[in-house]
């Protein structure tokens, strides 16, 4: 299944190259007022393409950069994401499934300031599926001109746990950096096929650690000890307080700028993409820091996952203000 223009040759150029394997119809309600066991009426819906890939790819894309969109998709809902990338200058190219992809739905509470998920877990994949997205994107990593390939988000039922570790390693072999965003036994996984990057949130990195980190200098020992087994750089994304990195030249963090809160997701997959912007423009770990915050900090002030704007992301860019940890700091 293909969502690129026609004539479009995916691997002229410098590409971020974005894997979804459990891509989405992401639906956002805004409920004034919600309660449970009550009838509601949106004030406001917005349906799109989603997926942390897909997600990444939209921000990378407004940025001003080029991203090209893989993974899995099926059914009606798959064909439906496939339009909607379409629609927004996205080219993609997917292995198809026998079963349909999901539906996610989110319900936004500005007034209680809440947001509810319903996120169904997605397609059961044959082995035989998953084979054929392996080497879908063999393929697409052996066409060249790729930046990064980026590997987002949950694997849909019967997906392997290794299969973020299995892409880690055909990516190294075709010359291309890896960035990884997951969590639980995929990120696991992923972590020990050392990508080059990899962006866990807090909790995950609590995951990936096998304990709680109830301080920041808990998480940075654990960033840390991660970086220590090969990994490149370790960026984790605190929410509302920011994120750090820990990286080759240095460890940085940033707070996040005062904002008008509507709904949180996406907001990780923002930062993820405006980090990867900012380090194939040229920029070290600081700039892309800060970037990064911007733009989930951005992504937060409205409805819908990859919807904030390159003028935005700016600006409240612009308002962060990042500080070095010097080495040995707890």
């Amino acid at each position: 299944m293909s969502t690129a223009p026609a004539g479009r040759n995916p691997g002229s150029g410098r590409l971020l190259l974005t894997i979804t394997p459990n891509a989405a119809v992401d639906i956002t309600y805004r409920v004034d007022g919600f309660q449970l066991n009550r009838v509601h009426r949106p004030a406001e819906t917005r349906t799109l393409a989603g997926g942390k890939g897909i997600n990444v790819a939209r921000v990378y894309r407004e940025l001003g950069g080029q991203a090209f969109a893989s993974g899995f998709l099926g059914g009606r809902n798959g064909r439906l994401v496939a339009r909607s990338l379409q629609r927004q200058g996205i080219p993609g190219r997917f292995a198809r499934t026998a079963g349909e992809s999901r539906t996610c739905i989110c319900i936004v509470d500005p007034l209680a300031r809440t947001q509810t998920e319903v996120n169904e877990p997605g397609p059961e994949v044959s082995a035989h599926e998953v084979e054929r997205l392996c080497a879908l994107v063999r393929r697409l990593l052996g066409r060249g001109g790729w930046s990064w390939l980026v590997l987002c988000g949950s694997l849909p039922p019967g997906a392997p746990p290794w299969l973020y570790a299995h892409l880690i390693e055909t990516a190294r072999r075709a010359g291309v950096p890896a960035a990884l965003d997951a969590s639980g036994e995929a990120l696991r996984e992923g972590l020990a096929a050392r990508p080059a990057l990899a962006k866990p949130n807090l909790v995950e990195l609590g995951h990936a650690a096998g304990r709680a980190l109830a301080t920041l200098p808990d998480a940075l020992e654990a960033a840390r000890r991660l970086r220590g087994t090969g990994i490149e750089r370790v960026v984790v994304t605190l929410g509302g307080d920011g994120a750090f990195c820990v990286g080759p030249r240095g460890e940085w963090r940033c707070g996040a700028p005062a904002i008008r809160f509507v709904s949180a997701v996406g907001s990780g997959d923002s930062f993820l993409a405006a980090y990867l912007w900012a380090l194939d423009k040229g920029q070290g770990d600081r700039e892309a820091l800060v970037l990064g915050v911007g733009a989930g900090a951005a992504n937060a002030e409205v409805y819908g996952a990859g919807l904030c704007s390159r003028e935005r992301i700016l600006g409240l860019a612009d308002q962060a203000r990042p500080a070095e940890i010097r080495p040995g700091a707890r």
